[in-house]
């Protein structure tokens, strides 16, 4: 049933990205534009009831940052926020990262009957992470939990739909002083944050349609909620057309310029580094599930290597043994010398005895090549007493004390959850 509907996934996403033609292409796209006439006021109602405090936001007494995007994957938000994480860690602040855990698989059904039978009214998220020790495997936490658990000592990973609640829990329990929202820009429940949202240079608004005709969550006006704004993959081309575009939109937020710059290589099975120098020239097939897999092999191409096959499936998608095999005999068959991923798919990849080839994974990590100073200044002067994005701590840790306590706010929280 899950492959059925890994290829209804990306049979739309070829329809959207018009990589697919015919009648029944061009059907199905009249129709996801339909859909996107209606969600299109959908959208901007929700917004504006959280605006206008119809629906309920909370504050924690903490600080919230939130990394996100106006369009569905492929900007490269896991990379920041193990960054930022890193950078705030390593001042001497608690950290935790709070993320939905998309396609990951929930407990057993057997095990939450047992816990509503046994009257546990509690909110327990699911700790991928404490900063200490891993407690779930990548299918139980998702690929991009797991992926910054495995990288990030001393920062807790969390996962759970209420983020509202994930949160408190983490600071009654974790002791945390800031709250990163992984992919949390439409996530509004939670107020007083640093709102960052990344824009791909390559495609800065997907194909301008909303969803589900196109890549956009939410429509570009929208982007006057963000505080800073990312450009990323930068190769050095003018960018003054696509600021001048955003400013339009939002013409208060810092722009700044970065690129998701590769590192080295990362065997697999041996866990041995290769310098980067080892794919000149090198015969390679690559193998991917993710929002925009010719982005990661231009790369590939741009350090040296000859990509002689390549195999795509869709975003998050949970390799097989038997896709493996025949991608490994595929890449064979074509003379390469070796597989490449990435590194938020080589977890999802099998431990199997059917790699056939080297196998590797190509560590990216964020580098800015402006702005530095000025991101820099924000983020942590909004985390000194009496800043904008700062929440006075004996005031606003008392009312979250309250909160936490109340049985009101624990029904409300759990409306919160079911809708979002």
């Amino acid at each position: 049933m899950a492959r059925w509907i890994d290829k209804l996934e990306q049979f739309a996403v070829d329809v959207i990205l018009e990589r697919r033609y015919g009648k029944r292409a061009t059907v199905f796209r009249w129709f996801l534009s339909l859909l996107s006439f209606i969600y299109n006021p959908l959208v901007r109602l929700r917004v504006w009831l959280y605006k206008k405090r119809l629906l309920r936001s909370y504050e924690l007494g903490c600080l919230v940052i939130s990394v996100g995007n106006l369009t569905v994957g492929g900007t490269g938000k896991t990379p920041l926020v193990e960054k930022l994480a890193k950078e705030l860690s390593a001042a001497g602040r608690k950290v935790a990262i709070l993320s939905r855990g998309y396609k990951s698989v929930p407990p057993p059904l057997g095990h939450r009957l047992m816990a509503k039978l046994k009257g546990n009214k509690e909110y327990n998220p699911r700790v991928v992470s404490d900063g200490e020790k891993i407690y779930l495997s990548p299918l139980h936490s998702g690929d991009e939990p797991y992926m910054l658990a495995k990288n990030l000592k001393g920062v807790a990973v969390i996962t759970g739909k209420n983020r509202v609640q994930s949160g408190l829990w983490a600071i009654k329990n974790l002791n945390i002083d800031i709250l990163i929202l992984d992919d949390g820009f439409q996530y509004l429940p939670l107020k007083e944050r640093l709102d960052i949202v990344l824009i791909d240079r390559e495609f800065p608004f997907g194909n301008r349609h909303l969803l589900p005709r196109g890549m956009l969550r939410e429509p570009k006006d929208h982007l006057k909620r963000a505080d800073l704004l990312f450009i990323t993959k930068c190769d050095g081309s003018n960018l003054s057309p696509l600021k001048e575009e955003l400013r339009k939109f939002n013409n208060h937020a810092p722009i700044i310029e970065c690129v998701h710059k590769p590192q080295y290589l990362f065997h697999i099975v041996t866990r041995k580094k290769e310098p980067l120098d080892y794919l000149k020239g090198l015969k390679v097939a690559t193998i991917s599930g993710i929002a925009q897999p010719e982005s990661f092999e231009k790369g590939l191409k741009k350090l040296g290597a000859e990509v002689v096959y390549s195999k795509y499936f869709a975003d998050h998608h949970w390799f097989s043994e038997q896709e493996i095999l025949r991608f490994m005999e595929r890449s064979k068959a074509r003379n390469a010398k070796a597989a490449i991923t990435t590194e938020k798919d080589a977890v999802r990849i099998p431990n199997t005895q059917y790699f056939i080839l080297p196998f590797y994974f190509l560590r990216v990590e964020i580098e800015m090549l402006n702005g530095k100073e000025t991101f820099q200044s924000i983020l942590f002067e909004s985390i000194s007493p009496g800043r904008k994005y700062r929440i006075a701590y004996s005031r606003k840790r008392e009312r979250s004390e309250r909160l936490k306590n109340s049985p009101a706010f624990a029904e409300r929280c759990e409306k919160t959850s079911q809708g979002f």
